[in-house]
């Protein structure tokens, strides 16, 4: 049978073992139907830094050629994701002639200019260590780039919720409710009445909608807020009302609110994650560590989607995909490597298995 048989049987069935095909990715990606897949998340071959098992993509004579091979591999991982869905790309950078090469942005913004990809965010991921690094002119490199990309602006799927962390709660402090940060409003009603940026008309309406506030906060409905006001606070983002609909209210009203999310607080785009363990490596020298997944996949991918990895070679993406019950496939040159990775797959399945029995 070819794989255009396991592809699609696949896609329309309820397994959640991953799915592993062996071949060049492009060749591959070709026979996918086209808005099949929800998520992709993928680490390519870095270019002329390693030889993998199998060669493929990265052993390119020059920079120019591997970045249009990995375009030729983006183009099709576009025509293959949902409109919904999302691209999570990680890649290297290396040094030619002494002079760092932009590998991951060179990539991402021919990403967005020729294929009109819309890049959401860029992800410092900061390993903590790196290599050994015998340079003594130039700082150490312990970061590389994460990449969010989706098909279209608006109407993606993200699911915030699923990453948040847990909201600090609000107290209670000699009788009086302060929220999650020390915020009790006593402060804010202080710099209103003494305000001579306010009219009177302006300060009676600020501490009546500051009374409000603090009566959300009092009965749980908000954990955390912040108050602007004209000339006693600088405006978020910017102080033109052409440019910030929040300076425009500010100078209409003199205040506005900044409610926090009661559901907590949002990663930030830079993600603290030591690589994985050399230690414990076998055959393949380039595997990224399972945190590095968790959050595109939960944030990214909906429950029962499928994930795709193009280039998956131990399995690390696919293994997560089913910790979070996500169905996924991944594609690599190397039959050694998807060796590796079903092997990986049957004793996290075992494991499985024998926690819940």
């Amino acid at each position: 049978m070819n794989d255009i048989f396991y592809i699609e049987n696949y896609i329309n069935n309820i397994e959640k073992r991953p799915l592993f095909l062996t071949g060049d990715a492009m060749n591959i990606l070709s026979e996918f139907p086209n808005n099949s897949i929800d998520c992709c998340i993928t680490s390519p071959p870095y270019w002329g830094q390693r030889s993998y098992e199998g060669g493929g993509i990265g052993m390119e004579n020059n920079v120019k050629d591997y970045i249009n091979n990995l375009l030729e591999i983006t183009n099709e991982i576009k025509r293959v994701l949902k409109p919904e869905g999302s691209f999570w790309l990680n890649i290297g950078d290396t040094y030619e002639n002494k002079s760092l090469v932009g590998v991951p942005w060179r990539t991402a913004l021919q990403m967005t200019d020729k294929q009109n990809w819309v890049l959401r965010n860029s992800i410092i991921w900061n390993k903590h260590k790196g290599g050994m690094d015998s340079a003594n002119d130039r700082l150490r490199n312990v970061h590389e780039n994460v990449f969010h990309f989706v098909k279209c602006s608006k109407g993606y799927y993200y699911n915030d919720t699923a990453i948040r962390s847990n909201p600090r709660q609000t107290i209670v402090k000699n009788g009086s409710v302060i929220s999650a940060t020390g915020v009790s409003g006593v402060s804010y009603k202080r710099k209103i009445e003494l305000s001579t940026a306010l009219t009177e008309e302006e300060r009676k309406h600020a501490l009546e909608s500051l009374n409000e506030v603090l009566k959300r906060v009092t009965s749980g409905e908000i954990t955390d807020f912040r108050m602007i006001i004209r000339d006693q606070h600088r405006a978020t983002h910017s102080d033109k009302e052409q440019v910030s609909g929040r300076a425009k209210e500010l100078i209409l009203k003199g205040f506005y609110f900044l409610f926090y999310n009661p559901n907590g607080t949002l990663p930030s785009d830079v993600w603290d994650i030591i690589p994985e363990d050399t230690h414990k490596r076998k055959k393949h020298y380039a595997p990224y560590p399972e945190d590095l997944c968790r959050i595109p996949i939960l944030a990214t991918c909906p429950e029962n989607g499928i994930i795709l990895d193009p280039f998956c070679g131990t399995g690390t993406t696919n293994k997560v995909a089913y910790e979070l019950n996500r169905k996924s496939i991944g594609i690599d040159i190397s039959d050694e490597y998807l060796d590796i990775a079903q092997k990986r797959f049957t004793q996290l399945k075992f494991a499985i298995e024998e926690y819940y029995d």
